[in-house]
C-alpha cells in the first residue's frame, strides 16, 4: 500500500510539473501574452498562441517523451547504460538519410526526407547492434566509445557529401535542434512518437528479455530477432521525425533513462511512465531556460541540451566507474 502511495505521489507531481511548464511555455515568448489575457486574447494575440505556442510545447512535450524511451530501450536492448541514440550514431544516421533524400529528390517532402532518415537510422542501428554482438571486451565505457566512432564516420561521410553538393550549411542546421521554427503545418509528423511511446509500454517486458541475450531469450520462447527488430524500429522512426522536425538533440536519450534507473529501477515497464514524464519535463525546463537566459533572442535547445547534458554525462562516467 505505502509503494502504491508513493508512486502516486510521484506521478501526480511529475504530471503537475509538466502542467506547469507547459502554461510557463505557452506565455514565454517575444510576443507578450499574459495568463489573465486568456480569455480576451486579441487576434495577433490568438494567432501566435495557435500557430506557435500549442505546437511548439507539444512538440517538447513529444520529443522529450519519445526520445528518452527511445534511450531507454537502446540501454535495454545492449544491456549498457551508455548507449542511446547519441552513442549509437542515430543521429548521424537520420543526417545522412535527409541529406541524400535532398540529393536524389531536389523537392523533397518531409515525408520524404522522414522515410529516407528512418531508412538509414535503421540499417545504422543494425549494423551497430552488430557491432555490439561481436565485442568480446564489453566494457561499460568501451561499448558507447565504439558507437561514437562509428557516429564520427557516419557525420564525415555527411559532410564530404554535403560540402560536395554545397549542401554544408543546411547539414550544419540539422546538427544544433531549435523549436523556435515549429509551427502550425509544419510540425505535425513529431505525433509519429505516439505509436512509438505505445509499442514501448506493450513490449515493455520483451525488450527486458530480449536485452538478457539471444540464448535466454530463445530458451523463454520469445522470437528474439523479431523484438530487437521491433525495439530498433522504434528508436528509429523516433530519432527520423525528431531530426526532421526539430534538428538533432544531444544527450537527452542518454541521460533521462539513467536518471530514471538510479532513481527507480530497471523494470522497462514501471519506470516507462517516469521515464516519459520526466524526458518531456527536462526538455521543457531547457527550452524556457533557453528563451529567458537572453532575451528577447534565443538559445537552441540542442545547444542547452548539450551543456546540461553533457556535464550530467560526465558525472554519470565518474559515479559508474566509482
Amino acid at each position: 500500500m505505502k509503494e502504491n502511495r508513493k508512486q502516486q505521489i510521484t506521478y501526480i507531481i511529475l504530471v503537475s510539473s509538466i502542467l506547469l511548464l507547459s502554461l510557463i511555455s505557452l506565455f514565454t515568448g517575444v510576443k507578450e501574452i499574459a495568463f489573465s489575457d486568456i480569455l480576451d486574447m486579441s487576434d495577433d494575440q490568438l494567432l501566435v498562441f495557435s500557430i506557435s505556442r500549442f505546437p511548439r510545447t507539444a512538440a517538447l512535450i513529444l520529443t522529450g517523451a519519445g526520445l528518452s524511451i527511445a534511450g531507454f530501450i537502446m540501454q535495454q536492448l545492449t544491456q549498457n547504460k551508455f548507449v542511446s541514440p547519441t552513442t549509437a550514431g542515430s543521429l548521424e544516421a537520420a543526417k545522412l538519410g535527409i541529406l541524400f533524400s535532398l540529393l536524389l529528390i531536389p523537392t523533397a517532402s518531409t515525408t520524404n526526407k522522414m522515410f529516407f532518415a528512418l531508412l538509414f537510422t535503421f540499417a545504422a542501428s543494425l549494423l551497430f547492434m552488430l557491432m555490439v554482438r561481436r565485442i568480446r571486451f564489453r566494457s561499460t565505457v568501451f561499448v558507447p566509445l565504439i558507437g561514437i566512432m562509428f557516429g564520427g564516420i557516419l557525420n564525415s561521410v555527411a559532410t564530404f557529401f554535403a560540402y560536395k553538393n554545397n549542401f554544408l550549411q543546411n547539414i550544419q542546421g540539422w546538427l544544433m535542434g531549435d523549436f523556435s521554427s515549429v509551427l502550425q503545418g509544419q510540425y505535425e509528423t513529431i505525433y509519429f512518437i505516439l505509436p512509438v511511446v505505445i509499442i514501448s509500454y506493450l513490449y515493455a517486458d520483451q525488450f527486458t528479455i530480449a536485452g538478457m541475450g539471444e540464448s535466454f531469450a530463445k530458451n523463454l520462447g520469445l522470437s528474439y530477432l523479431a523484438i530487437v527488430n521491433l525495439g530498433l524500429f522504434a528508436v528509429s522512426l523516433t530519432v527520423s521525425v525528431t531530426i526532421v522536425t526539430v534538428g538533432a538533440i544531444p544527450f537527452l536519450g542518454l541521460i533521462v533513462p539513467n536518471i530514471v534507473s538510479l532513481t527507480f529501477g530497471d523494470n522497462l515497464r514501471k519506470t516507462l511512465p517516469y521515464t516519459a514524464l520526466i524526458g518531456a519535463i527536462f526538455l521543457l525546463i531547457c527550452d524556457i531556460l533557453g528563451r529567458i537566459i537572453i532575451f528577447p533572442f534565443e538559445i537552441p535547445i540542442g545547444l542547452m541540451v548539450g551543456i546540461i547534458g553533457g556535464i550530467l554525462f560526465f558525472l554519470l562516467i565518474l559515479k559508474r566507474n566509482k
